[in-house]
Parts: C-alpha cells; structure tokens; sequence
C-alpha cells in the first residue's frame, strides 16, 4: 500500500521507546534516518540509534535529551576500494567477519540490551540482524530502505562463488522477522519482506536559503556553481582550473585541510551542512547514492553523476534521476581527465520535474508510531504478487550477463496503491493494458530480442528512428557524412521489419599470434562494438539506389536480388559508405563463385575492398551451409570498434555482418561455428591471414570474463572470471595495424616453416636410430620415448611442443634466417593454407617458431595465476608474463616505437610508485598481429590506476604529439546478445 504526502506524526498519547538500527554503510542511511528520528522524538518518544557514524550527523539536527546514541556497528555494508569500486569480495568477507562469526554474541548482546532499554519497537535501516534480535526479545519491528543487503550481495556471490550463499540466506531470513517494509522511492526487489508501505522521499529540510548560502560564501547571484560531493574522496583527486566552463564554482566537499584547489575551486567546511549547499548550487558532480539523488530531486538541482563499479541500488536509483530529467552521466575518464565541460553545460539545461512528496521522514515515523500502539498500518492484500515480482527481477539480476546493467522491465513499477496502480512516484511506466511483452522504444517495438542494457545499441536504435528525416540536417554536415547518412535513408522499408546484431572487438590479453600455431589464448571482448541491421525485401518490393535500379534495367529481365550495403565512419578511413552488387554475380551457374575469384572481385577498386567482411560472409554461408539467397537484402553497418588499432575492428565487423544476416533468415548457427565461418571470410575472401582467437572472442566471448581457447582450431575451455582486483585496459599507439601486413604475414611463415623443421629433424632422428638398431629400440630413444618422437614428427601445432622438449632436441638445429627458394629446395611446402612462400625472401625463422612454443606455456601459466590469491605478487607475476610475452613479439620482428614507448611508460609507473599509492600497473604488452596497434595493461582496480592510465596517455601525447584511445569495460559477445527483431512505429 501507499501512504499520501498529507500525513503527519501528531503527539501520542503512550510515550514510546525506539531503538533505531542504522547499516554501516556510509553517510546516507544516517542522515535519513535523522529525519524519522527528529519527527519520532517531536511526537514525544524516546529514540536510542544504533550506529556506527559520528556523533554530529545525529546532534547537529536534533539536540534533546530524548535521543540516545549507541556507537555500534551490526553490518559493514558493501566495501569500497576507491570512491567508484566496490570489492565484491571484500564486501562478503568483511561483513562474515562482521556479522556471521560472531552471530551469537551478537544476539545475545542486543537482546540484553533491548530489554534495559525498555524498548517497544524496533526499526531497522538496514541491519539485517536487528530483525531476529527483536524477533529473540519479542519485540516488533519495522525496516525503513530503499534496498535490502540480501539483494546487494546476492550478484556479490555469483562472482565470489557458492560457499558465500548462506549469507544471502541468514539475511534475507533475518529480513521476514520484521512486519512490513517502509520502502523509499527508487527502491530495488525485496521479496524477503512480508509486506510493504510506500512513502515519499525521505530528505533532510533546509535551514537557510538559496541566497543566505551565497551571501555567505560570497558568491553572486549570476555565478553558475557546481557541488563536488563524492562523500570526502577527492582529497586525493588532481582538479584543475580549466575542468570548469569559464566563469563557473566549484565547491567541494571532503577536501584535505592541506589540499591546494586551482582559484576557482572553493573548499567547504567540514561540518557545513550538505543539503542548503547543494539547493543553493547550479548542479552536483558525485556518485549515486539514496542521499544525493533524493536531495537532487527535491531540490530541483541537475546531478551529473559518475557510475560506481558493483553497486546494484544504482540502476534504480538512476532511472529515478533520468525519468524526472535531472541527471546526466558522466563517464570515469572524462570525470579523471577533468573533461567537466560539456556534462555541466548539459546538467545546467535540464528542467528537473520531480513534483512528489518530499516528507517521507515525517510519515514514516507516523507510520512506526500507529504500529507501535497497535494500529493496523499495512494490508498484505498484494502481498504474494508483490513477493512474486520482486523475486523475478532478483532472479533476473542473478543471471544476467555479468557486467550488464540490470534492465529495469517497464512492468517493474515503482509503487502502488492498495489496487495495484501506479502511485506517481513511479518513474517506470506500467505494462501495457493486455499484458503483451514487446519491449518498446519511442520509435521501434522491439518484437525478439533484448536490449540488455547496452547503451551504444539504444544509441544505435535511436540513430535508424532518425534516418527518415535526415534531409533535415543535410546542411550541418560533411559532404561525406552526409552521402553515407543521406544513403542510409533510403535503406529501409519501414513497413518491414529488420534484425539487428551486435558483436564487440577484443583485447588480446594473453595469446596474440600465437593462435595460428595452436596456442591457448585468453581474450577480452570491448565495450566497442559493431552494429549491423538487416532487412529482406522482394527484389521487385527493394528500394534501390539510382544506379543499382539502371542496372538491373539493363538487363530487361525481371528484379533479382541487390545486396545494398551503408557503412557509417567512411570519412574516417577513406573509403566509400556505400556498396552494391547483384547477389546473382556471387553464382557461377548454378554454384557459388571460389573464394579466391571474390577476393579478385572486392580488390578491383581499393574503395570499396572494405564490402569483402559483410558482403563475403554471404558468399560462405552459400559456400559452406548452401543457403540460398532468393530475397533483396539492406544492410547498415554502424562500428564504434576503431579500425588499425589491433582490437579486432574486422572480426567485429564479420561476426555481427552474418549474426544478422542469419537471423533475418531464420538460421541457428552454434556462435563457435559462426565465428569458424567468419575466419573463412577473413581468409579466404579479404586475404589476411589470421588464426580464429579474434572471430572467436568477439562471437562466444562474455562481458567481464577472459575468452580461454585453444586454437586447435577453436576449442573453447572455459571463461575466466576477471577477479575484482583486477583490471585492464587496451592503449592504442596510433600505429596503424594489420593482419594482412607483411610482417605479420612473414612471422606467420617463418613459424610454418619452423614447424615444418622439427616434424622433419624428429623424422630423420626416429629413422636413424630404427636403421642402426637393426629393429632394435636404441637406449636413448628408451628413456626419451619413440611414442614422443613420433608424436612430434606428426605435429599438427607448434604449441603441442613443450619449451623444455624444445630446447632439448630443437633449438640449436632451427636456424635464425632462412631463404624462402632454400627452404622450398629442401622441404617442398610449409602447409600454410593461407600464406605462400616468397623464394627471394629471408625469413626470420627461429624467434617466431620459439614464440607460440613458450607463449602457450606462458598464458598457461597466466590463468592458473589469475586464480590464485590475491595478493600484490600474484599481481607482479601476472605482469612479469606480459611483459615476457611483448619482449618476444619484439624477437620476432613484430614490435614499434610506439607500443615500446608505451609499455616503458607503464614500466616507469610500476617502478617509480610511492610506497603510500594503492593502485598502481604491473605489466604491458603488445596485441594482436603486433607491429603497432594497442597495448594490454594490467593493473589494480582502482582509481588509482586509471589515473595512471590517464597519466600515461598525457605522457605519450607529449613524446609523440598522439592522443591514444583507451580501451576500457567490456560487453557481451554476439552470441550472448543474440539478435533484436525489430519493426518501426509507423
């Protein structure tokens, strides 16, 4: 049920004794719970709190002799390694240290206490062991939140492993001793709770006004201000002058009495009172919590706020923000770089409209008075469906892709009434009246498939909604953006429906060129991904360009297949946005055309070679699965995956290309078969000769997990959980890269040709020693094994070789270079399948045969060590492998100036750090094919080490004059997001 804004709390006639529990986790649950405490104690009752905050939060609001304060904490609510990350396994241990070991004492000492007190109810915010004490004393009680801890750490769990369960249980058991929830707007799913009331934003009131506040600080009317509240951690914090629009404020809460702040940065005192701050600021800069959102709203102030890593009230509490227009997100990097600009000028235009109750403290302690007195405050009428629902989006939580946002379903509503409708506080609309489950956009029905909370794909869905109307804004555009824009248009028939996919780039963490030799790999899909929508069309219902409709005229015969292709980013790698072709000139009679045929076909004109990844994956699922093509097909490709900069631009291209296509023809291919299919076109029709890792990773890759296969050709062994502690992030050296280069494609070789060798050196040692033992087993080859030597004289894959095998029979007889004429002379062919050998041309021979042999022990080695305990040598070591593994590629010929310049630079941090720094780097290397692209780094979770990442890419810009891209945050592969079918509002 829902309690109205026009209650009150009236003197009681019995004077009552609250004992008042309040969660250790931060300063926001305190400060609420000041204003329920204020109205109880106003009504005439005694209130003992028990908490673990300071004396002032409570006595600076309520000085009376009524209020009691026991300094005690129960719970230590979700453990923060830095303002903006929580440690998911901190969190669980910490609070089994806290509240599981010593349980026992724990109840039997509040039970004591409950009873010295006299208390005659308890309220919880939100101690979960409050409600068994008080069960245990047989006393009632009531909890007051927004979210519960049992919802908190259940995701807490997934990631740390099932031996942590029971805690979610004993809380969420401790949860259904009390009677009711008081549940706050923005509220998560509690299903632990019997019953719920709904009230209105608990916020603190303000004591002086918007123009007392200024005058006071001396600062003009005219003056835009912005509050820095990130809960007194910026002390640390590089800001600077030119991270504020000219002519703006800063405040900032929390700082260092010996921090210097640039001129127009103004530190508050610390015991300055937060809330008449903030309704006299322009906007806020700071982290999601109950406390700053509510304060935001009820004021009417923009909230630009930065995400915080694993903390599961946020997306609630986000969407709260983002309904009633008053907030804005900014990401971590802009947030470290000082990048303010652009999001305060935003914040400053919004029009925030929460127009709802803001005294949810004085009708929650109205609502805990009538309960205590006995008065019937709650109905269970819902009760079940309430439960029902909640525990749904809990489950939900649980399973969905780890790092995804939780989405929020519309049928989710926020409150209600005693008849189930909304309450006005909901900022998530109701499920339509018939109960259907199409998900909606303002301008698509999404018919199949799930957003799953990614943000570029609404911001892609929202891009296709403004094609129709992009004649409108011709004028502001490029004349090439706009040829690529103006062409994408005229795609799509809007009456028809069109499927979309989605399918990310990599970071290679462990593995890189060592795939094609049948190494293990470890691989991180990207946060950048590619977008491609498809749409069928009878070829006489196709709406065709100009020049694809005079030819198809032409040929006075009736419409056939035209495949239409726009692909956005043209301007940026100087290449044409558009391509077309008839699908009958993929066909040689009735049998597709050879894969080497279209490669001669996509490289007449170098404009338009780019159309062999989306147009080739046709051309192989009619090759390889016989499909046939009889309709028309449109495709838009949209890719925020950069290309040259070894992330896998083309494997994201590919694998979303034919994800798309194959749904809109209704085809189920497994995601490790569809990315062996898009090696195919990677191979065979574009001609760069790439192992599988890359096609692999961006198909069957999942978001916050390293991809573990073994590339023999594409066994998939596991994920790897990225643990908490653990972070990494892709720096591009602005080096442009290329497996179709000829570096890589010469190390590719070189490693074929020293396979090649040690099948032929284990041969002539097996044959040998058979002829001079007269059928015999000499004795050397008994203690080393003939079954070994037969073995490697059959090697299908150079990783298959051990590095201590190796260097004991092999490394001494490879040689360092070799002719391409003399190793055709003695050894006929290197069975390369992709690379030919060039006769007059030197191969390095020996370092890129030695490569995938000791990088398949070294990513062996990685993963092993990446489970492992925490700890800073675990992190060291992991380190010391890439650095290995960059070294190598370096041996090999595949290194740069500028990916050496970087991963010195990360050198430079590790080893120059303070002794005081958290958060630091421990390890680089080059990626991928190598010969420039991105550095993989691996560091600390913390802000620490993102500011050395930032630190890092300054350092780099000021050598080279660059600005490296960082790659940071992953997303699901193709085949965890599946496909959206979609069908515009006409």
């Amino acid at each position: 049920m829902r309690i109205d804004d026009n209650e009150g709390v009236s003197a009681s006639s019995k004077h009552l004794v609250f004992a008042y529990y309040v969660t250790g986790h931060g300063f926001g649950h305190a400060t609420r719970v000041v204003e329920v405490v204020r109205h109880l104690i106003a009504a005439g009752h005694d209130v003992h709190v028990v908490t673990g905050a300071p004396d002032f939060v409570f006595t600076s609001e309520i000085q009376s002799p009524r209020l009691f304060i026991r300094k005690v904490l129960l719970d230590c609510g979700a453990v923060q390694a830095d303002a903006l990350t929580v440690d998911r396994l901190a969190s669980l241990e910490k609070y089994v240290e806290t509240a599981v070991v010593p349980r026992a004492a724990i109840l039997e000492t509040e039970v004591e206490w409950l009873h010295s007190i006299k208390a005659d109810f308890v309220v919880s915010d939100v101690v979960p062991v409050a409600c068994r004490a008080a069960a245990d004393a047989g006393i009632r009680s009531v909890c007051v939140t927004n979210f519960s801890w049992d919802f908190i750490y259940a995701e807490y769990v997934m990631a740390a492993g099932y031996h942590h369960r029971s805690i979610v249980w004993q809380i969420a058991e401790d949860y259904s001793h009390c009677e009711f929830l008081i549940r706050l707007p923005g509220y998560c799913p509690m299903p632990a709770f019997r019953d719920v009331i709904d009230v209105p934003l608990v916020v603190r009131r303000l004591h002086k006004s918007r123009k007392e506040v200024r005058k006071e600080l001396g600062i003009a009317e005219d003056v835009n201000v912005v509050i820095l509240n990130f809960g007194g951690q910026p002390s640390g914090w590089n800001l600077k002058e030119e991270s504020l629009p000219t002519g703006w404020l800063c405040l900032v809460c929390g700082a260092s009495e010996t921090q210097e702040l640039p001129p127009n940065f103004v530190k508050l005192a610390k015991d300055a009172y937060t809330p008449d701050i903030i309704a006299a600021s322009d906007c806020m800069l700071g982290k999601i919590g109950y406390g700053t959102v509510s304060e935001a709203l009820s004021f009417k102030v923009p909230f630009v706020f930065v995400r915080r890593d694993y903390f599961n009230e946020e997306p609630f509490l986000r969407n709260m923000l983002e309904f009633y227009q008053c907030g804005v997100e900014m990401i971590r990097r802009d947030l470290l770089m000082g990048q303010w600009k652009p999001y305060l000028e935003r914040a400053v235009s919004l029009k925030p409209c929460y127009e709802g109750g803001i005294n949810g403290g004085e009708i929650a302690a109205h609502i805990l008075q009538e309960t205590a007195i006995g008065r019937h405050c709650a109905s269970d009428k819902l009760s079940g469906a309430r439960r029902l629902r909640d525990a749904i989006i809990l489950g939900y939580q649980l399973q969905r892709v780890p790092g995804r946002d939780i989405a929020i379903p519309e049928w989710y509503s926020r409150a209600e009434t005693e008849l189930g409708q909304s309450a006005g506080s909901s900022p998530t609309a109701q499920a339509n009246e018939n109960n259907s489950l199409v998900e909606s956009t303002d301008d698509f029905d999404i018919l199949q498939g799930d957003v799953q909370g990614l943000s570029d794909t609404w911001t892609f869905l929202k891009s296709l909604a403004k094609l129709d109307a992009i004649h409108d804004s011709e004028k502001s555009m490029e004349k090439k953006t706009m040829r690529e824009r103006k062409a994408a248009g005229g795609l799509f028939n809007w009456e028809e429906e069109i499927f979309v996919a989605r399918a990310p780039g990599r970071l290679d963490v462990m593995g890189g060129i060592a795939d094609y030799s049948g190494s293990l790999v470890l691989q991180m899909p990207i946060r950048e991904a590619c977008h491609v929508a498809v749409q069928r069309n009878h070829p006489g219902k196709h709406r065709l360009w100009k020049h694809a409709q005079a030819r198809q005229q032409a040929k006075e015969q009736v419409p056939t297949p035209v495949l239409q292709i726009v692909s956005y980013g043209s301007e940026i790698s100087n290449r044409a946005p558009t391509f077309d072709m008839d699908l009958s000139d993929f066909m040689d009679g009735d049998k597709p055309i050879s894969y080497e045929k279209a490669r001669k076909f996509f490289a007449q004109d170098p404009a338009q070679k780019w159309a062999a990844y989306v147009a080739g994956t046709i051309l192989v699922l009619m090759t390889e699965l016989g499909v046939r093509f009889e309709d028309s097909l449109s495709l838009l490709v949209s890719s925020a995956v950069p290309e040259g900069k070894g992330v896998s631009s083309s494997a994201a291209v590919e694998v979303a290309s034919m994800s798309a296509i194959a749904a809109a023809h209704g085809l189920t291919i497994d995601p490790r078969d569809l990315a062996i299919l898009c090696q195919k076109v990677e191979n065979h029709i574009v001609g760069a000769p790439c192992g599988v890792m890359d096609q692999m990773t961006s198909s069957c890759g999942e978001a916050n997990k390293l991809l573990a296969m073994i590339c023999q050709p594409a066994e998939v062994v596991g994920l790897v959980e990225i643990p908490n502690h653990v972070r990494f992030w892709g720096i591009d050296s602005g080096i442009r890269h290329s497996v179709g280069g000829a570096d890589y494609r010469s190390v590719r070789v070189g490693a074929y040709m020293g396979r090649k060798m040690i099948k032929s050196i284990a041969s002539s040692i097996l044959s040998q020693s058979v002829s001079s033992a007269n059928g015999g087993i000499p004795e050397e080859l008994e203690d080393e094994g003939i079954d070994l030597l037969e073995t490697e004289a059959s090697l299908d894959y150079l990783c298959n070789l051990s590095p201590h095998r190796y260097e004991a029979r092999y490394a001494d007889k490879i040689p360092d270079t070799m002719l391409g004429e003399a190793f055709i002379e003695q050894y006929s062919e290197h069975d390369d399948p992709v690379t030919v050998i060039d006769e007059k041309r030197s191969y390095s021979v020996r370092a890129p045969a030695r490569h995938p042999i000791y990088e398949n022990f070294r990513v062996k080695t990685f993963k092993a060590l990446l489970t492992s305990a925490t700890s800073d040598e675990q992190l060291t070591a992991l380190g010391g492998l890439l650095y290995q593994c960059h070294y190598s590629y370096s041996a090999c010929g595949l290194g740069s100036d500028g990916t050496n310049r970087l991963v010195q630079l990360v050198q430079g941090m590790q080893h120059n750090k303070s002794k005081t720094e958290d958060g630091t780097l421990y390890g680089a290397k080059i990626t991928g094919g190598g010969s420039g692209g991105t550095v993989c780094v691996i560091g600390r979770n913390s802000l620490r080490s993102s500011q050395q990442i930032l630190d890092i890419q300054q350092r780099y810009k000021a050598a080279t004059g660059y600005l490296p891209l960082i790659f940071e945050g992953s997303s699901p592969g193709a085949g965890k997001f599946g496909y959206l079918r979609i069908r515009r509002r006409i």
